[in-house]
């Protein structure tokens, strides 16, 4: 054992990956697995204004289709029997690996669920004029049993997606500056990214296994969402890394706003929340019609990035009674006068225009919200927020 954290909840394992499988003797949940890619073949990408390297050390230099089979075999073969009988893999990849990944994962018996794209929105640039720059990577999700039913949070997905089938293309941005903080990995994935992963295939307190963990994302991410964590690394270096990540999350602070940032998407959708009073909240159900005043106000609503990704709106009074609801045109607006909302049986007294949102006032939701809205927002500030914010 070369770390084991005050909670019990993160346990880092140092050596040789295949080593140490055949050691463990304990069952987890869920393995997510990021092996080499065997891509460090002295290509170059732009960086800044200049040409750097792709190279990332000597674990990862192209191999023989046959050393890249065999090494994948391995350790399919050294995790499976540590994954519980219901248990589910994933496995990231690009065109490098992914096709022997999935090659090994099937021959060793499990049952391919899907095979994710990872779109990443801002894909560094990559050189030479003869293809297309690289911007998705590929993710496998397998299960170890086919007899089995494996855990899928269906309902949380569709609900993170706007109320749709969550798709199997994400479109997520790479690692960001505030996941550095610590240090970085060369190959570092992002929080986002296994934030949607352990979200979907796990429950509270289950165990996740990652046998190439290097900067510990995955257990980070794990720990920040109730889950325990096992990982393994060949460099020491990075194990201290993750260790210093996982101190990092043990200020409760540090480790609300890393929540915080793991969980937005920016192609998430987002929710109006809008305090009404009590009289005008009645009204407002009763023909649909949100409104709140236009201008730098207090109670408007300034025109920020996301908006053209609302979906929803949440009314509340001071905070209680909330009641959410779809909105009939998503990121769309009217601007109504003072007199055309006085013609709907409304009061207006505060402006002369105001921002006017129609939702379907015979929508049934069945997210669970916060009945306490004042412990978390100003409640008498409309604000846009991310739609998990609302799912517990």
């Amino acid at each position: 054992m070369f770390y084991q954290s005050n909670d019990n909840q993160f346990h880092l394992y140092h050596g040789n990956t295949l080593q140490v499988l055949l050691q463990l003797n304990r069952q987890v949940d869920v393995i997510f697995a990021d092996p080499p890619y065997f891509l460090s073949n002295g290509g170059k990408k732009t960086q800044g204004r200049r040409l750097v390297s792709v190279d990332k050390g000597a674990w990862d230099k192209p191999k023989s289709s046959d050393e890249i089979n065999s090494f994948n075999r391995a350790w399919i073969d050294a995790c499976k029997p540590l994954l519980k009988d219901n248990g589910t893999i994933w496995v990231c990849g690009t065109f490098h690996n992914i096709y022997s990944v999935e090659m090994c994962l099937k021959e060793t018996g499990f049952q391919i669920i899907n095979i994710i794209t990872w779109q990443k929105s801002d894909p560094t640039p990559t050189w030479g004029d003869l293809h297309f720059n690289f911007a998705s990577e590929y993710i496998i999700w397998a299960r170890k049993n086919p007899k089995s039913r494996h855990y899928f949070n269906y309902e949380l997905m569709k609900q993170m997606n706007g109320g749709v089938m969550m798709p199997d293309v994400w479109k997520m941005p790479s690692v960001g500056m505030w996941e550095k903080t610590c240090g970085k990995h060369p190959t570092q994935k992002p929080l986002r990214l296994l934030y949607r992963i352990i979200s979907a295939s796990t429950q509270l307190g289950e165990t996740i296994l990652d046998p190439f963990a290097g900067s510990c994302t995955t257990g980070i991410a794990a720990n920040l969402l109730g889950r325990k964590f096992v990982g393994i690394d060949q460099s020491e270096d990075y194990l201290n890394l993750g260790v210093r990540r996982k101190i990092e999350i043990d200020n409760p602070i540090r480790a609300k706003e890393m929540q915080i940032l793991m969980s937005n998407n920016p192609e998430e959708t987002m929710v109006l929340v809008n305090h009404v009073r009590k009289e005008t909240r009645e009204k407002m159900i009763e023909t649909g019609i949100c409104y709140l005043r236009a201008g730098e106000s207090q109670g408007s609503l300034c025109i920020t990035p996301g908006f053209e990704r609302m979906e929803y709106v949440l009314l509340h009074t001071s905070g209680k009674n909330c009641k959410f609801f779809k909105l009939k045109q998503k990121g769309c607006f009217q601007i109504w006068t003072k007199e055309t909302l006085e013609g709907h049986g409304f009061s207006p007294t505060h402006a002369s225009y105001y921002i006017v949102l129609k939702f379907d006032n015979n929508y049934n939701t069945r997210f669970r919200i916060n009945e306490n809205m004042t412990e978390r927002i100003n409640s008498y500030r409309a604000i846009l927020r991310p739609l998990s914010d609302f799912i517990y």
